[in-house]
């Protein structure tokens, strides 16, 4: 496999102290080995960063690709690659199969408009209960101005993903509710056009007013400012049916949104763990990458766009290394 994200120079964006604790906590590899990784479009940002910090102060080489979660479990169950990134919890037939996880952040995914959005102001300031989002996204309701009771005559442009996407899959559970998820083909099939990736549904939504989709905050907040600068706007969640309050009013930044992901204020799913993966026990280098994951490279986290994992899940999941179960 190749590596298909640009090369970043981590080290120097992170600065000088931090570069120096990191050289001390890596052992310096063991001669090379080259740790192959696929999977999941919501971790990978992420998993670049680390890689990145990683391979600057060890012996190791890395080749990512992205393709989805499905493809990341696909390929590390038939021995092409070392590592599968994972936007859900392993289903219990995969592990059947010897598929070995364990978490490594939280991601969140937020519904997202257009900036030019017609009824943007009321989406922000009275904000869509999960059952409008439902009734959007099943086209029950097909008009901007149905949907917040607003003087607009415009259609609801439902976008969707084609590719494996565990963020779908999360989408399409809460989505339901207490009823049975939605599948993604039930939502591929519901969409009025489907892409293969966050990037490309980004892309989609900021060249068509009336869409509407679902996004990785890394692709709605800028990634540098953590501001609201692009395209595209999120969907603020009405948890109650009684409009935004002070505690549900936390989407102008992504600063506000990880804090309220960490404090319970968003729900999971959408919020969601994500996983690393191997077929039976990781080994090698990339045992020794995935336990500096879940010890020195939380600290890089949240300034990239994720949710730390809180201590006790990271100690449950660093004892459960050794044994590969």
């Amino acid at each position: 496999m190749t590596r298909t994200h640009s090369r970043r120079s981590a080290l120097g964006l992170i600065g000088g102290s931090a570069a120096a604790s990191l050289a001390g906590c890596l052992g310096g590899g063991n001669g090379g080995e080259t740790v192959r990784i696929s999977g999941g479009v919501g971790p990978l940002p992420m998993v670049e960063v680390w890689v990145d910090l990683y391979e600057e102060e060890s012996d190791a080489s890395f080749d990512v690709s992205g393709g989805g979660t499905g493809v990341g479990v696909s390929d590390v169950l038939n021995d092409q690659v070392d590592i599968a990134m994972m936007g859900r919890q392993p289903e219990p037939e995969e592990e059947d199969q010897g598929l070995f996880a364990v978490p490594m952040l939280i991601d969140t995914v937020v519904g997202t408009v257009n900036a030019e959005n017609p009824v943007l102001d009321e989406l922000q300031e009275q904000g869509l209960t999960r059952e409008d989002l439902e009734a959007v996204f099943t086209k029950e309701v097909t008009n901007w101005g149905e949907l917040v009771d607003a003087d607009v005559d415009e259609d609801i442009v439902v976008y969707g993903r084609s590719d494996a996407s565990a963020a779908y899959k999360q989408w399409g559970d809460f989505l339901a509710g207490e009823d049975d998820a939605y599948t993604q083909n039930d939502l591929e099939n519901l969409a009025d056009a489907n892409y293969n990736g966050d990037q490309p549904v980004a892309e989609a939504i900021g060249n068509e007013e009336n869409a509407i989709s679902l996004n990785n905050i890394n692709y709605v907040y800028d990634l540098s400012s953590g501001e609201l600068e692009g395209d595209i706007r999120p969907v603020p969640l009405d948890r109650d049916g009684t409009g935004l309050d002070a505690e549900e009013d936390f989407y102008e930044t992504r600063e506000e949104f990880l804090g309220a992901v960490e404090d319970g204020d968003y729900p999971a799913p959408p919020a969601r763990e994500m996983f690393l993966a191997s077929d039976g026990g990781f080994e090698g280098e990339a045992a020794e990458f995935v336990e500096w994951v879940l010890t020195e490279g939380q600290q890089y986290v949240r300034e990239n766009g994720y949710v730390p994992l809180e201590e006790d899940r990271l100690e449950e999941a660093q004892d459960a290394l050794p044994d590969g179960s």
